[in-house]
Parts: C-alpha cells; sequence; structure tokens
C-alpha cells in the first residue's frame, strides 16, 4: 500500500511557533552574541609582514563558519514564513532584522578580507598550506582576490549598512505588493479571486479561451501595479550601478560572473552555441501553432499541453513516481527524496495567500531543507517538484562540507535540480504508454528547452539593456515594457506573437537583490546538466559516487576547472554546449517525426 504525504511542510521541528517563535528568538540573539564576538577577534587581528599569525586566522575561520551556518540558518526559516503566507506581519518584521544581521555579516566578512588582502603573497602560500586552512584555500583566495577589487573597509561597511534601507527594502517592498495582488478569473460564470501563483498555473490550460482570459487578467493585474514595479526596479537598479561606479568597475556583468564563478568566453560560448542552433526552436514552436491550429503562437501558448490526454497525479502519485524515476538512477537520491516526502519537507499545497514561484533552503544547522511550490498535479508541477528536490539533494551531499566550501554559485545550483528534472522527464518519455501520451511528454521536455534559450535568453537580453538605459536615469514604465516586447522578438526570432510586454514587473528574478542577472545562470546549469547527464549514461551505474563528488566540489572551485576536473571539458570553448543542445535537438527531430 502507498504511502501518502501531506503536501504542507513542517517548520515546527525546527523553530515550533511561526513567526512567533520563541526558540528562535533565543536563536536569533546567540548569533547576534557569536557575530559580536566574531567582530571583535576579526578587529583585533593584526597580520604582520612575514608572520603566520597561523593560530589567530585558524580561530576567526572557526568561527566564521559557525556564525555563517546559523544566520543561513535563521535567513532559512525567514523566507518559509514570507513564503507560506505573505500577509504575516511578523514574518516581514523578522525579514527586516534578518536583512541588518546579513549586513552586519556582510561588514564582518569585508573587514576580514580586507586583512587578508593585506598579507605579502609569500605569507600567505605558507599560511594557506597549513592543514587547517588547505581546504578552504580556494575560499579564501577568493576573498582576498575580492578585497583588492573593493574601497576600503569603512567605505564597503557604510555601503552594506545603507543597502538594508536603500537596497534590499526594495526587493521587500516587491514581494509585498505582489502578496497583497489577485487575479480575477472568471470560472462557470463565477468571479473567482486567486493569487498570482495560483492564477499562473492556469495558464497550462488545454483550453485556448481559458488561457487567454487568464493571460489578459493577469496582464491587467501586473499592469495595475506597474508604476511601483517601475520603482522597485529602478531602484535597486540604481544602487548597483552607483556601487559599481565607485568601485570602478565598468561592466554589469562583473559581479554576476564573479558570483558565478564563471569567465565571460563561458558565457558568451553558450549563448553562441545557443543562438547558432534556435531554428530548430523555431521549427518547433512553428509545428506547435500548425498542431493547435494557429498560424503563429501567442505567448500565452507556448506552455500549453497539445493534447489532454496526460493524465494529472494527485501530490502523492507525483511523489511516488519522482521517487520510482530517481531509484533508477541514483538510489541514494531516491531515497533522500523519499525521506523528504515523509518527513514534510515540502509545501506544495494549493492554497491562496502563498507567495508565487517555488524555491529550495537550506538549513545547514539543522541538516535540513525545505521546499516550496505550489502543486495542482499537471507535468510542469511534477517537473518543478523533481527540479527543487534536485536542490535539496546538492545540499544534503555537502552537509558534511566544511561551512565555508558549501557556498556553491547559483548556475552550479541549478545543475543538479535541472539534473534531476531531467532524469524525470527522460523517463516519462520512456514509459509513455502511448503515442499521444509520449508526444504530450516529449513536448513538456522541449518547452523547457525553450523556456532556457528563449524565455531566459529575453530576460538577459532585457537586462542588459535595461542597465544602459538606466545609467543614463530612470527608465519609465511604457520603456520598459518596450525593452521587454525587443528581448522577447529577439529571443524568440519572431516565432510568436502577443508578447507579455509586462514580463519584467511580473517576473520577481528581476527584483532579488541577493543575485543581480538571475537568468544566465538557469540556461548555464541546464546545459551543464545535460553534459553530466549523457556522461553519466555513457557510465552507467558506476556515476552516482561521481557525481556526487561533483556536487561536493562545487562549493571550492571555478566552473571551468569544475567541468575540467570531472568531465574534462572546455567550457570556454563551443564544443561542450554545442554537444548538450544535441541532446535537446534530437527530442524536437523526434518530436517533429512523430
Amino acid at each position: 500500500m502507498q504511502q501518502t504525504y501531506s503536501p504542507a511542510w513542517d517548520l515546527d521541528v525546527i523553530f515550533p511557533g511561526g513567526s512567533e517563535s520563541t526558540d528562535f528568538r533565543i536563536y536569533v540573539n546567540t548569533i547576534r552574541n557569536d557575530m559580536g564576538r566574531l567582530a571583535g577577534t576579526v578587529n583585533s587581528y593584526t597580520p604582520a609582514p612575514g608572520k603566520g599569525n597561523n593560530q589567530e586566522l585558524i580561530d576567526i575561520v572557526k568561527q566564521l563558519e559557525s556564525a555563517m551556518k546559523k544566520l543561513r540558518e535563521a535567513s532559512a526559516f525567514v523566507s518559509c514564513l514570507t513564503a507560506q503566507d505573505v500577509k504575516d506581519e511578523k514574518a516581514n518584521l523578522l525579514e527586516g532584522q534578518r536583512n541588518e544581521l546579513k549586513a552586519e555579516m556582510s561588514g564582518i566578512r569585508t573587514n576580514f578580507n580586507q586583512k587578508l588582502a593585506t598579507i605579502d603573497d609569500k605569507t600567505w602560500d605558507e599560511l594557506s598550506d597549513q592543514p587547517e586552512l588547505a581546504e578552504l584555500s580556494f575560499i579564501l583566495n577568493e576573498s582576498r582576490e575580492q578585497a583588492k577589487d573593493e574601497l576600503s573597509v569603512k567605505e564597503e561597511v557604510l555601503m552594506n549598512d545603507l543597502a538594508v534601507d536603500g537596497y534590499h527594502a526594495w526587493n521587500q517592498m516587491y514581494g509585498t505588493i505582489v502578496g497583497n495582488m489577485s487575479v480575477e478569473i472568471e470560472e462557470d460564470g463565477e468571479v473567482k479571486a486567486y493569487s498570482v501563483g495560483q492564477a499562473s498555473n492556469k495558464l497550462s490550460n488545454p483550453v485556448r479561451s481559458v488561457r487567454k482570459h487568464v493571460s489578459e487578467q493577469l496582464d491587467k493585474a501586473w499592469s495595475s501595479q506597474a508604476a511601483l514595479f517601475a520603482q522597485t526596479l529602478n531602484h535597486l537598479a540604481g544602487f548597483r550601478l552607483q556601487k559599481y561606479k565607485h568601485r570602478s568597475w565598468e561592466s554589469v556583468l562583473k559581479e554576476p560572473l564573479a558570483i558565478n564563478r564563471m569567465k565571460k568566453e563561458t558565457l558568451e560560448a553558450m549563448w553562441t552555441a545557443i543562438t547558432n542552433n534556435k531554428s530548430h526552436f523555431v521549427d518547433y514552436l512553428q509545428k506547435k501553432a500548425e498542431l493547435l491550429g494557429l498560424e503563429k503562437l501567442s505567448m500565452y501558448d507556448v506552455g500549453a499541453p497539445l493534447t489532454d490526454s496526460v493524465k494529472q497525479l494527485s501530490y502523492t502519485e507525483g511523489a511516488a513516481f519522482i521517487v520510482d524515476h530517481f531509484r533508477k538512477f541514483s538510489p541514494k537520491m531516491a531515497d533522500f527524496a523519499k525521506m523528504a516526502f515523509a518527513k514534510r519537507w515540502i509545501e506544495a499545497e494549493d492554497r491562496p495567500g502563498k507567495r508565487p514561484g517555488g524555491f529550495c533552503t537550506s538549513f545547514p544547522d539543522s541538516g535540513q531543507t525545505r521546499i516550496f511550490m505550489t502543486y495542482s498535479g499537471t507535468p510542469s508541477n511534477i517537473a518543478t517538484l523533481a527540479h527543487e528536490l534536485g536542490h535539496a539533494y546538492h545540499q544534503h551531499v555537502m552537509n558534511d562540507v566544511n561551512g565555508l566550501n558549501q557556498g556553491y554559485a547559483m548556475n552550479v545550483a541549478e545543475t543538479a535540480s535541472t539534473f534531476a528534472e531531467m532524469i524525470v522527464a527522460d523517463a516519462s518519455v520512456k514509459n509513455a504508454k502511448n503515442s499521444d501520451e509520449k508526444k504530450a511528454l516529449l513536448e513538456d521536455k522541449i518547452k523547457r528547452s525553450v523556456a532556457f534559450f528563449m524565455n531566459i535568453h529575453a530576460r538577459f537580453i532585457f537586462e542588459n539593456r535595461f542597465y544602459e538605459e538606466r545609467k543614463q536615469g530612470m527608465v519609465s514604465v511604457q520603456r520598459l515594457n518596450e525593452l521587454m516586447v525587443e528581448a522577447q522578438k529577439e529571443a524568440y526570432e519572431d516565432a510568436v506573437t502577443d508578447y507579455d510586454p509586462n514580463f519584467w514587473a511580473s517576473k520577481l528574478h528581476f527584483h532579488i537583490t541577493g543575485v543581480p542577472f538571475y537568468n544566465f545562470p538557469y540556461t548555464f546549469g541546464y546545459l551543464f546538466s545535460l553534459g553530466i547527464y549523457a556522461h553519466a549514461k555513457e557510465k552507467g551505474g558506476s556515476f552516482e559516487d561521481d557525481y556526487i563528488a561533483l556536487l561536493r566540489d562545487t562549493g571550492s572551485m571555478n566552473v571551468e576547472d569544475l567541468a575540467k576536473k570531472h568531465l574534462n571539458v572546455d567550457l570556454t570553448k563551443p564544443d561542450f554546449w554545442e554537444n548538450a543542445i544535441g541532446l535537446c535537438i534530437n527530442d524536437v527531430e523526434e518530436f517533429l517525426a512523430l
């Protein structure tokens, strides 16, 4: 008999009481005390020329790891609270406290990094070779180099402090506005109000008139708040540009590339390979339009199902489907996923009041993770659930890695998630019961390729152009709409119509302050995971441990070295990207043949 899983998560096992948790308040006070002690230790640390100061440095690193783990734990809890109930005012207050703590930690790290940068290279080599520090050599070297590229400690700390209310607050404001929005949709002659997350799920309805109505109502909702969203976007971008100007950073891509530990040549090789192969996906979009009886797809048709022959799965059925297919590839990943479902690490309930979208967040002090999404039983929901479980498994295999080496970048984080998604998508196609179901499931795979090669590309193009215009001053709602449509036309090679001018307002990622250019890492992760998947299929059963070894290295290597070490490929050359895209083209060719 199949175990039944609850779609509501359990946060009480970490901190009971939600946003009023006494345990959480005590935990936050512990973090404040730990950070105060760490700040004092860092302040008194004075590296002397030619002198190791080895024990002092080891003490700081140990304190830093402990404090950062606890801060990540608290931060994850607040993220969960604000996502599960956007109207939880106490949770919103906790978010402000969290941002202040993060700014304080950032100041401590800046001070420490700048002190590391003053150590001469010969002394540094001797220090970093010590057994207690050797495993952290990558992250400590990265910190040193970063410090050399920044302003003075005093200026950087001031900037971090000002960012709490002058930068991160714009992201918080965006979340508050979205949380209070509702979308009115007419169903069976009755008008119902939905959250934007619930309404967005209805865009996969097989009936075109329903999709069109939902799209129009979503557009109306986003348009009604566009003036406010233009403020959040313009001001957070303005803050970034001022920071870059004072640091004498000319390119807006300098920070996102550094965060993702990748070279500009790698990014360019990836987009070039994609652009050179888009014609195959344009053919797919044209064929889809033909199958739907349309001359051209509207933007709201791109994600539409071609058939209703693919049945919807309950949450428990979806969970069993994922675990079964994980097991055929990686028994350890399957066992982990089963545990996550059984222990209620996932919030998937379809109800109003939740934040739109999905995420996975880590509780490194507890050794747990939590997944957030809204599940309504579609193949897309199952893919999202597998995707987030991939993130969770990534953190799971790193739980015993030094906390400072757990800070893997977004592009490799998206690798683990899309790899998990790929396992389930591939298995779904192979296990199709008939040609109609196979066609529908294959098409669902191709839709993901279109999302990464076209939708994400549009975001990247838009953001590049928006920043260039923002350098000259505020960008109006009308101009933001124009830039968005221009980017979509270019990215989709004009293969669709009825573009989404408000996409810049509706996509949370443009308004997130933690990660600038929250777009290209998704495409990187998708293609990198395809390369890993192809490599895994070649190696067969022996790959599971190799895959875990790769994941464990993601926080302590740049992506080019990671790919060279584990896959023996050069990411700065187009060959790897072309080969990965080739797997997606195979899907298109099989679909067109069907």
